[in-house]
């Protein structure tokens, strides 16, 4: 039997403390939803929701955003690493700076909340805590990281790496297809390239992150929070196989020499690698090749040139180099096999896992406690701006549940009581930490 007819009081009772617990939050619910919805609709209608890194639409939500801030009373600024910040400050400069904070921007077709809800929660704490009269010992600053998703200049976390002394030249030299530079890229959205210096931070001295947790734990075991212990390691290579483009009719199949034939088995073996290795345990790896180029890309045309990107991610550093290891000798075969060229096997970009700060995991789970609010511990298998700013100071995050786990689509969802009880733990957390951290 059902155990909610079986027992209707009882389960109508728990129903109403929950409800209760979940609707007595220190937030406003309807200005994070309205923020959260807001943002989410300047979009390109012809794909929701997408408002890349770098476009117009991106600038348009920026400057959305500047504006809001500004209603907020926060002083509002564009780092050199082209980084939105909103700052209040604190009565004690000498404490250092609370920053709270996300990102903007979105991967194609990606989503309402993943990034926004962070940016928004972090501006509905800093008003609600004004409106309650808390007076801040500590600088209070609302981060808007520049390009977390992967950009069309082949690097993620762009804002966070400038942030924390992570942006070198090499990466400011990545082109995107249509030849732009990264670095001209970056002054075109408010950023400067030479004084990259400028943007680097040693004054923040904790940094709270809201995400959804893009996965089903919170869902299944319909639990509010999430608080996050560890955030996986991400590399990205790229690989480019060099052919000879041929009449796809009047070339024998023994005389061709196809990129794309080594670039599929390639993509074969990273699966095959990737399960090898996720099989192992008890560490956790997952690998895949998202992007995969071909040119001239025609029907009638042997490939020529073939470029392909593997994203592999793992809380272990050493499963990467195995991996490593075995797809350039597994790609050097298959190109040879082809009768093709293995043009180039380079690094994109090199992050390494990284744990969640102990100190306010316990501040997250202490305010998750005091509101009443189920909690557990999560792993993230994605990556974060919060990674990159665990460089520089302690860094945590809170997951809230997303509808079935899923994100980076346009189904993407979370419910408006689950971001807002979210935010209400990093609000509690922020109250604790600007009295007792020092």
């Amino acid at each position: 039997m059902d155990p909610h007819f079986a027992a209707p009081r009882a389960y109508f009772l728990s129903l109403n403390r929950d409800q209760m617990a979940k609707t007595n939050l220190p937030l406003d619910a309807d200005r994070l939803w309205a923020d959260v919805m807001a943002l989410a609709d300047i979009t390109d209608p012809a794909r929701p929701y997408t408002r890349r890194s770098f476009t117009a639409l991106f600038l348009e939500g920026r400057a959305w955003l500047a504006r809001r801030f500004a209603e907020a009373g926060l002083a509002t600024r564009i780092d050199t690493a082209g980084n939105l910040i909103g700052r209040i400050e604190g009565s004690d400069p000498a404490l250092g700076v609370i920053a709270i904070g996300s990102h903007s921007d979105t991967v194609p077709a990606g989503g309402r909340f993943d990034g926004i809800a962070g940016v928004a929660t972090g501006l509905e704490i800093v008003r609600s805590l004004r409106e309650a009269g808390v007076q801040f010992r500590h600088t209070i600053e609302i981060i808007d990281f520049l390009a977390e998703e992967p950009s069309e200049y082949g690097l993620s976390c762009i804002g966070s790496r400038g942030m924390t002394g992570s942006l070198d030249e090499k990466m400011l030299d990545l082109a995107e297809p249509g030849g732009e530079k990264l670095r001209d890229a970056l002054r075109r959205v408010g950023g400067d390239p030479d004084r990259l210096d400028q943007a680097i931070r040693g004054d923040i001295r904790a940094f709270l992150e809201l995400h959804i947790e893009q996965g089903v734990v919170l869902e299944s075991q319909s639990l509010d929070v999430g608080i996050v212990t560890s955030i996986v390691g991400i590399r990205r290579i790229e690989i480019v196989f060099q052919g000879e483009a041929d009449h796809a009719g009047t070339t024998p199949m023994a005389l061709r020499h196809d990129a794309l034939v080594a670039a599929a088995n390639t993509v074969a073996s990273v699966r095959r690698a990737a399960e090898q290795l996720a099989a192992e345990g008890p560490d956790y790896f997952v690998a895949t090749v998202g992007v995969l180029t071909v040119d001239p890309s025609a029907s009638n045309i042997v490939p020529g040139r073939c470029r392909i990107i593997v994203d592999a991610r793992t809380t272990n550093p050493a499963l990467t180099s195995r991996f490593v290891d075995i797809i350039d000798r597994e790609s050097t075969a298959h190109a040879a096999a082809a009768r093709v060229t293995r043009a180039s096997f380079a690094t994109l970009s090199d992050g390494s896992p990284v744990a969640c700060d102990a100190h306010l995991r316990s501040a997250l789970s202490q305010g998750a406690r005091g509101l009443a609010l189920s909690e557990t511990d999560l792993p993230s298998g994605a990556g974060h701006d919060a990674a990159f700013m665990s460089r520089i100071s302690r860094s945590a995050m809170v997951f809230v549940p997303c509808r079935a786990g899923k994100s980076h689509a346009p189904e993407e969802w979370a419910d408006r009581e689950a971001i807002t009880a979210g935010a209400a733990v990093i609000y509690q957390a922020v109250r604790d930490l600007d009295q007792s951290m020092i």
